[in-house]
């Protein structure tokens, strides 16, 4: 048998292969219940956010104030970022400088860099908490499926839908759990790679922390929030809407609208120091901005 014919029958083999893994992974999803797809993503979640890998990426967000665009990197530290723009408009040179001593003194000042450490590291633990919740807050019914496309889940694959309703027995454990109880929407997930595509939810009533002494979030609030696979199994967040108004303190409205795309996500070494982060975001933004000036004088 030709050369030619021993490729094309590995061709053929190969396809088969692939095939009928797709099918078994597609059989596995259709009989799985709504319950173990969720426990098995959400322990999939919390172990990927420990051991995932470190990007530079762009952040562009839309407040009633305005428009900002910012370059993010993270480093084995903190995250550290510089404002590039405001309502599609580069920053000035005073402005440039305004934004670097604003990061630079994390790196001057330690007491500083420990604190922002502490705070993002008190972000993780309470984005933690609200995932490690989410198969015992809701119920869930499967809904179908959607196609991944850029910038939620992965495309090509298969997102599985879930609707959920607040479960009427969940007791949540802390005040960061309680929105949960009000909550309503749908999830989709990527039963391949076990992960969160999509998580869309709507307040159904108001909800109130400490007896609504420290505040209450109003009925109809709403959040979005999109991540996607960025290569390599890395998964990452693309989109996120808030859409939130209460009262703080019984007192002080409360209003949070924003929406923000993260995108342009690159690789870099896990080893990072802050001050090597900064430094690689001001060459970052060198670039972009020689890049465009460049691109107005042709």
């Amino acid at each position: 048998m030709s050369k030619a014919w021993f490729t094309l029958a590995a061709v053929f083999t190969n396809v088969i292969l692939l095939t009928a893994a797709v099918q078994f992974a597609a059989c596995q999803s259709a009989t799985v219940s709504p319950e173990a797809l969720i426990r098995r993503t959400v322990d999939n979640e919390i172990k990927s956010n420990t051991d995932g890998g470190k990007f530079m990426f762009c952040d562009h967000k839309h407040t009633p104030h305005g428009d900002e665009t910012k370059l993010l990197i993270e480093t084995q530290e903190a995250t550290a970022g510089l404002v590039i723009a405001r309502n599609g408009r580069p920053l000035s040179a005073e402005e440039r400088q305004t934004e670097l001593a604003r990061e630079q003194r994390f790196v001057s000042n330690p007491a500083e860099l420990r604190k922002k450490i502490s705070r993002e590291q008190e972000d993780r633990e309470h984005t933690i908490q609200i995932i490690k919740a989410l198969p015992d807050a809701f119920l869930y019914e499967a809904a179908g499926t959607e196609p991944g496309k850029e910038g939620m889940g992965k495309v090509g694959d298969d997102l599985v839908r879930l609707n959920f309703h607040p479960n009427p027995r969940y007791i949540p454990p802390s005040r960061v759990e309680q929105v949960l109880t009000a909550m309503q929407g749908h999830v989709l997930i990527d039963a391949t790679q076990n992960r969160i595509a999509r998580i869309d939810g709507t307040l159904s009533r108001d909800v109130e922390f400490g007896w609504g002494i420290l505040g209450r979030l109003d009925q109809g609030g709403h959040f979005l929030v999109e991540q996607s696979d960025e290569g390599g199994g890395q998964w990452e967040l693309t989109h996120m809407n808030l859409q939130f108004q209460g009262r703080l303190l019984l007192v002080k409205k409360l209003l949070i609208e924003s929406e923000e795309t993260f995108a342009n996500f690159r690789s870099v070494p896990a080893n990072l120091t802050f001050s090597e982060g900064l430094h690689m975001l001001q060459t970052e933004e060198a670039r972009i901005n020689q890049h465009d000036e460049e691109a107005k004088s042709k």
